[in-house]
């Protein structure tokens, strides 16, 4: 069943900048909760026994005399950029199904009226996100037209780049809500070969007698149990002129995990594994985008693709693989299958010696239950690497927390029969331990790895997310890709 309709990074907003709110749009508006003496024609005192107090991304509705809305949203008494573009989400939000909004931009301390447009943009657009691929009916109304009031400098450019990190979201959104049935390996592959050459990428897709030749043995054995076949796909983006740096990313692109032979559960969890694919789609649609953001890196991508599924033919517990770099593993359990798949990508990136790679996988259920729904883990060899992802998060409001790469931890990962296991015994810090299995395919080449397993799946509409995949990584991975120069 082919994927359908595609997703795409081209949006139908319209995102412009204006010194004036058109009048035949809904004005979003945005108080400090010192400033409620200026929404006129309701007095602080009014607007405090109506409940509203302007605290963050509270919002309420005033109505003009000629039945004009303006909704205006609470940003605090000293708002950062994650406060405005939460306020713009809340505001969309409370637009309803108005498709045509406008929002005066303010001021926040520490930014530049580029970052703040940017931050605005996304909240407004993302919070409007809806996948309506399979239903008769929409959601939710998109915006189509979003204007920024301003007349400061550098406001175009900060809307335009707003509207492509927004639509860098929601593509990863679009391939992440895409059911197993409607997106397997093969399709994946057959998706970013298409689109990614749309977008000016060099695209290569590996076969399963091309990843035998190539002795991805971690692909292979994930592979074994299902009657779809694997995918490798190699994204390449260069710039134009001489290369600042070179950048390698490895994705987890597991379209569908049942756990192998080690099943899992029955539960929703269990029902939500179609976002096993979460890094992979980031990494997409990030690259997709980079030409468009003028980034000046070369930057190359690894998405493995395949499922993992239980069958006669599925790796057993005990087997022991020999992988790409001869080191060999001992599967303890097949539901620690994303560090096999990656680890293979891994030494392929080592091998070229890039200045840095940084990988991205929903990867463990420790990372998701120490850091809970809106937080990833980093971790890493190179405590450079690990700033630049924190720093990327930062930003793109994705934030990120770095948890030790503790290496006597290492033990735990000893095997009887084989160089390492892939995983330790359950309630052991599960990860770290996913980590220090794929540091030893790193090759030595300064690297960061991105836990999402947590915040790639939302459960309620808050902030920029809305129910269902989130797209956490995507802005992420834009802003370290074009804020990167080899030092």
């Amino acid at each position: 069943m082919p994927l359908s309709p595609a997703p795409s990074l081209d949006r139908p907003a319209t995102v412009s900048v204006a010194p004036v709110a058109p009048e035949d749009a809904t004005l979003g508006r945005f108080v400090r909760s010192t400033g409620l003496g200026d929404l006129a024609p309701l007095s602080a005192a009014e607007l405090a026994g109506h409940g509203f107090t302007a605290k963050p991304a509270q919002v309420i509705t005033l109505w003009s005399g000629e039945g004009r809305a303006t909704v205006v949203a609470g940003v605090g008494e000293r708002p950062t950029l994650a406060d405005v573009r939460d306020a713009a989400a809340a505001i969309a939000r409370a637009s309803g199904r108005q498709a045509r909004l406008s929002l005066e931009v303010p001021s926040v301390s520490d930014a530049t009226a580029e970052q703040v447009v940017e931050a605005l943009v996304e909240g407004a657009l993302l919070a409007r996100y809806s996948y309506d691929a399979l239903r008769e009916e929409p959601q939710r109304v998109p915006i189509t037209e979003l204007v920024l009031v301003t007349e400061a400098a550098g406001a175009e450019a900060g809307a335009q780049r707003g509207r492509v990190l927004a639509a860098v979201t929601a593509l990863t959104r679009d391939l992440v809500n895409t059911p197993h049935n409607h997106l397997t390996a093969s399709l994946l592959a057959e998706f970013a070969s298409a689109y990614g050459s749309s977008r000016g990428l060099e695209v290569e897709v590996f076969g399963m007698e091309e990843i035998r030749d190539l002795r991805l043995a971690g692909l292979l054995a994930v592979n074994a149990g299902s009657v779809e076949p694997a995918r490798m796909v190699k994204l390449t983006y260069r710039p134009d002129g001489e290369p600042a740096g070179r950048v390698a990313l490895v994705g987890k692109g597991i379209t569908y995990d049942a756990g192998g032979i080690s099943l899992k559960p029955s539960d929703g969890t269990h029902a939500q594994m179609k976002n096993d694919m979460s890094g992979a789609a980031s990494i997409l649609a990030a690259m997709a985008a980079l030409g468009e953001l003028g980034c000046a890196i070369e930057v190359t991508g690894y998405l493995m693709c395949t499922n993992n599924m239980p069958s006669g033919s599925a790796t057993a517990l005990g087997d022991v693989l020999t992988m790409r770099n001869g080191k060999t593993v001992e599967v303890i359990d097949t539901d620690a299958e994303g560090r096999l798949v990656m680890a293979d990508a891994l030494v392929l990136a080592a091998e070229s010696r890039p200045d840095a790679i940084f990988d991205i996988a929903t990867l463990t259920g420790s990372v998701s239950r120490a850091l809970g729904p809106d937080v990833a883990g980093v971790l890493g060899n190179d405590q450079a690497m690990v700033d630049r992802v924190v720093a990327a998060g930062h930003l793109a409001g994705e934030p990120v927390w770095q948890l030790p790469l503790h290496k006597p931890y290492l033990r735990m990962l000893d095997s009887d029969t084989a160089d390492i296991s892939n995983c330790a015994a359950i309630g052991l810090p599960d990860g770290i331990l996913a980590a220090l299995f794929l540091d030893e395919f790193t090759g030595g080449v300064p690297w960061a790895h991105i836990d999402v397993a947590g915040t790639a799946q939302a459960s309620t509409a808050h902030s920029v997310k809305v129910p269902g995949g989130s797209g956490f990584g995507a802005r992420l991975l834009t802003h370290l890709l074009t804020g990167y120069a080899a030092e």
